[in-house]
């Protein structure tokens, strides 16, 4: 029976004895299979903004970076490592296209500095009437802002993510300061403690998701709750966290 892990083992070591292009794509199709995964767990939440093509593309662009630039003495896993690589990228070209329409853009500021004021005020998350009364508009019109702002900030709650938290797949690149490794450490601490005091349904929701890779299906089984009311508490905690990010940056 062939050891699958020994075989890897070999590979990876006579890619860094000699990197040759053949050895690299031996590699890269040996690891496919994680952008495939990666590609359909990311699948239904970005759909409406890109397709399966074009994020495994990308996904495998990611993945190429990874091989390109992992460190073995590191001690740190590839599969990690590359997952962190394959995603930023899927995310990175979403951003790029630029999709939100300025309009929308200004809702989302405009919410995002009314949580930022109330809390500010009230030294405690503001609710959502609050808030609407704050801008002058019905609950229902802010909800349903939320609702539509969440892929834009998913996206840029993601490649917060990458910047902070999973920040290890930063840390193998040449270049990088011990003081951009600090500032990484101080924000993982900093994004830890904002979801340490979320409410307890809102942390189900985020810990379940980013860290526990499930669906939003999944996680609305989980919770005994629609899809859809999974989706409006991710976008409401995603818009949360954004804004508190935004005000110790």
């Amino acid at each position: 029976m062939v050891n699958i892990n020994n075989d890897m083992d070999k590979l990876w070591h006579e890619f860094f004895k000699n990197k040759t292009v053949e050895l690299k794509n031996e590699i890269v199709l040996a690891y496919v299979f994680l952008v495939k995964k990666i590609v359909f767990r990311m699948m239904p939440t970005y759909e409406g903004h890109s397709n399966f093509d074009d994020m495994l593309s990308n996904g495998i662009i990611g993945l190429m970076d990874a091989v390109d630039k992992y460190d073995l003495k590191r001690n740190v896993k590839f599969e990690h490592y590359a997952t962190m690589r394959i995603r930023g990228e899927i995310i990175d070209q979403i951003r790029k296209q630029d999709w939100a329409p300025s309009s929308l853009r200004r809702k989302i500021k405009a919410i995002s500095n009314a949580y930022s004021e109330l809390e500010n005020t009230y030294f405690r998350t503001p609710t959502e009437l609050e808030v609407a009364h704050f801008l002058g508009i019905e609950e229902e019109d802010l909800k349903k802002t939320i609702h539509k702002s969440h892929m834009f900030n998913v996206v840029h709650f993601e490649e917060l993510l990458s910047s902070s938290t999973f920040s290890i797949s930063n840390v193998t690149d040449k270049g990088t300061t011990v003081e951009q490794q600090v500032e990484k450490g101080e924000m993982k601490t900093i994004l830890g403690n904002m979801i340490d005091n979320l409410e307890k349904k809102e942390k189900i929701v985020i810990t379940l998701y980013y860290y526990e890779e499930m669906t939003l299906r999944e996680i609305a089984e989980v919770l005994g709750v629609t899809e859809s009311r999974v989706s409006q508490i991710h976008s409401k905690v995603i818009l949360k966290l954004r804004t508190k990010m935004k005000s110790v940056g």
